[in-house]
């Protein structure tokens, strides 16, 4: 775990190792072709760290709290900010009430707005609102890195490379595929344990969907 301070925040930087020979791949490597048969969409990860996401700012709303002069705001939805690179530079555009979509609701948004970042099209409404950012340094090939807070949020959650790795799983050391995820966090507002107790959420969701169905 990291620490500094930039400009009004205390930043802590914590990551945790997901083991991703999870059920959350077979799921998509199960449904992938019916998915997009009947959504028209297809099947990725980000829509399961979206949903995962949501279950965890929903376990620890502090995360998806903000400070404000004295006060601390509870906020009571949850806006889902995705960085996306684009020829142009990175631009954050926001998922609204993520936590009221599907994985499919989810899947189509991500690719309107994706697309309308890439076309240059983009308002800045639709880039404003966040409430909570995920950054996919994965795609890039980014095994790990300190993601930053996009202000005036107070945590972004990062996500990274899945790589073959030994692991020990039933006591044997079998090479399978995992990737770390991290969290930035304002240590003004969010505790260590907050942080931690949050991306433990994550890591399990990943490692077993059927949480997400189940809400626990």
């Amino acid at each position: 775990m990291l620490s500094g301070t930039s400009g009004d925040f205390c930043l802590f930087f914590a990551v945790l190792a997901a083991y991703c020979r999870t059920n959350l791949m077979k799921l998509r490597s199960d449904y992938k072709d019916a998915f997009f048969e009947k959504h028209g969409v297809k099947l990725r990860f980000m829509s399961g760290f979206v949903k995962a996401a949501v279950s965890g700012l929903q376990n620890q709303p502090i995360i998806n709290a903000v400070i404000d002069g004295d006060d601390i705001i509870y906020r009571d939805y949850i806006n889902i900010s995705i960085a996306v690179g684009t020829p142009k530079g990175l631009v954050v555009p926001v998922i609204c009430d993520a936590g009221r979509m599907n994985f499919a609701e989810i899947e189509k948004e991500i690719n309107t707005l994706a697309k309308k970042a890439n076309d240059g099209t983009i308002s800045i409404d639709e880039m404003a609102g966040g409430s909570f950012t995920i950054s996919n340094g994965g795609v890039y090939g980014s095994l790990l890195s300190t993601p930053i807070i996009n202000p005036p949020q107070s945590a972004i959650l990062g996500m990274y490379s899945i790589v073959k790795r030994p692991m020990v799983v039933g006591g044997n050391i079998i090479a399978t595929s995992m990737m770390y995820i991290a969290l930035t966090y304002d240590h003004w507002l969010i505790d260590g344990r907050e942080a931690v107790l949050f991306l433990r959420h994550i890591k399990e969701v990943m490692e077993d969907p059927c949480c997400l169905l189940l809400d626990i």
